[in-house]
């Protein structure tokens, strides 16, 4: 779950939360974005090749 409130805003940083309401800090825009895109590129979506 991303925070984004008025601190957030004004620093360019989102608060990044777990469904478990853990606080995983804070993180720049432009980096979470590129960490969320690496993630997504490399996980394994569990597809059989036929």
């Amino acid at each position: 779950m991303l925070v984004v409130g008025d601190k957030e805003v004004e620093s360019n940083e989102v608060a990044v939360r777990t469904r478990k309401g853990d606080d995983l800090g804070k993180f720049a825009v432009d980096k979470f974005v590129e960490q969320v895109k690496q993630e997504i590129t490399n996980r394994d979506n569990n597809c059989i090749e036929v």
